[in-house]
């Protein structure tokens, strides 16, 4: 079954058994859905109820109704299924796009060799093309085309 990494259990939230999770996943209303399971520790847990607190995705798992019975889990990478993961066609994961190819608009070929967050909004890729730049994802020079496994560049951003 292959994994996506949604973030980790940071603490527990009150007496009844709510999970604090830090997550950057950028699709987490696809993946906090009532009834999707999470993995942790390579065990499936369907999430009951789910809610937003600050900056933290607030969960409830199984019948857990008491602090005791998830503390197992505090400190603990939490995944979900990619079958339970349903995107849309423009929708693209971080791990899928560091496969994708990088194509400039003057004919540069080149491939992404990480995607990291620059600040807590904004992801940047380091590109590798004749030389390394750095190209902030969420521009609007870039072109990201799920279909064909590319990435377009504006040559303005490979100065």
């Amino acid at each position: 079954m292959e994994k996506v990494y949604l973030g980790t259990i940071t603490t527990t939230h009150g007496i009844k058994g709510e999970l604090r999770i830090k997550s950057n996943f950028p699709y987490k209303e696809k993946a906090f859905k009532i009834g999707n399971h999470l993995i942790i520790d390579n065990k499936e847990y369907e999430i009951k109820t789910y809610r937003v607190h600050k900056n933290f995705d607030m969960v409830t798992l199984d019948d857990f109704t008491n602090i005791n019975e998830v503390l197992h889990l505090v400190k603990k990478p939490v995944y979900l299924s990619k079958q339970e993961l349903v995107l849309e066609k423009n929708e693209v994961l971080d791990e899928e796009l560091l496969t994708y190819e990088v194509l400039t608009t003057s004919g540069k070929r080149g491939i992404i060799k990480e995607i990291f967050y620059a600040s807590p909004k904004n992801k940047v890729m380091r590109v590798k093309l004749d030389k390394e730049i750095l190209v902030p994802l969420n521009s609007p020079m870039v072109e990201i085309k799920p279909d064909k496994r590319q990435v377009i560049i504006d040559k303005m951003l490979e100065m």
